[in-house]
C-alpha cells in the first residue's frame, strides 16, 4: 500500500519580503543584475548591456547603497534564493519640480516566473511605506516609455505622467516616462501606506 507524502500536502511557503542589510549586498547585486538581463537584455547590444549591468550592479555600489541612510533596499526570496528586490531613496530625475525632499523608487523588479501573483504588489507597498514613513512627500519613478503593464500599475497607484528623459545604456538612449504621486494625495491617504506589513496576504 502507497502512503502518500506528508510534505506534498504542505503549500508552499509565501516568498520572504525584508529589509536588505550589508550582509546581503552580493545577493542584492546578482539578483538586480539578472532581473535586469531577463527583462530588459533582448533591447541591448552586448557592448551596451555588460559594461552597464557591470557598473549598475557592481557590489561596491551596492553596499554604498545599503550603508546610506538615505536610502533603503529590500530583497525578496523564496526557499532562501533571492527572487526580487527594490530600492527607494531621494529622487534624482531629472524634473524642474523634483526638491530634497522628494522620493524615488528607483528600482522594483522580480523574476518573471514570481510575477503577476500578487508580490510586486506587496514589495511596492513596503516601499511605499517606507517612503512616507516620516509624513507625506511626494514620490517619483522612471519607467521604459515601452512598459506599458508597468504604467498601466501605477496608474492605479495614483501616479501621473509629468516628463520625459533618456536613459542611458551605454550607446542606447532609451525614451523613459517620469511619473509623479504628489505629497498632498498621500495624506489623505492618512495611514495607509504606514500601517503596510511584511508578508501582506
Amino acid at each position: 500500500m502507497l502512503h502518500p507524502n506528508p510534505d506534498s500536502a504542505r503549500p508552499a511557503p509565501q516568498p520572504l519580503i525584508r529589509r536588505a542589510s550589508l550582509a546581503d549586498a552580493e545577493a542584492l547585486a546578482a539578483i538586480g543584475e539578472a532581473t535586469f538581463r531577463e527583462t530588459f537584455g533582448h533591447l541591448y547590444p552586448p557592448a551596451d548591456l555588460e559594461p552597464f549591468l557591470a557598473e549598475a550592479y557592481d557590489l561596491a555600489r551596492t553596499c554604498a547603497d545599503l550603508a546610506d541612510p538615505a536610502k533603503a533596499s529590500w530583497i525578496v526570496e523564496a526557499d532562501g534564493e533571492a527572487i526580487g528586490f527594490a530600492l527607494a531613496g531621494p529622487c534624482n530625475l531629472p524634473h524642474a519640480d523634483v526638491t530634497p525632499q522628494s522620493g524615488e523608487l528607483k528600482r522594483i523588479y522580480l523574476l518573471a516566473a514570481w510575477q503577476n501573483g500578487g508580490l510586486g504588489r506587496r514589495l511596492f507597498a513596503e516601499t511605499q511605506a517606507w517612503l512616507q514613513a516620516q509624513g507625506p512627500r511626494d514620490v517619483w519613478i522612471g519607467v521604459w516609455s515601452e512598459n506599458h503593464g508597468a504604467q498601466r500599475f501605477y496608474e492605479r497607484q495614483g501616479f501621473e505622467k509629468v516628463g520625459e528623459y533618456g536613459f542611458v545604456v551605454g550607446n542606447t538612449v532609451d525614451h523613459e516616462y517620469i511619473l509623479r504621486r504628489d505629497a498632498v494625495s498621500f495624506s489623505i491617504e492618512g495611514g495607509e501606506f504606514a500601517s503596510a506589513e511584511h508578508n501582506l496576504a
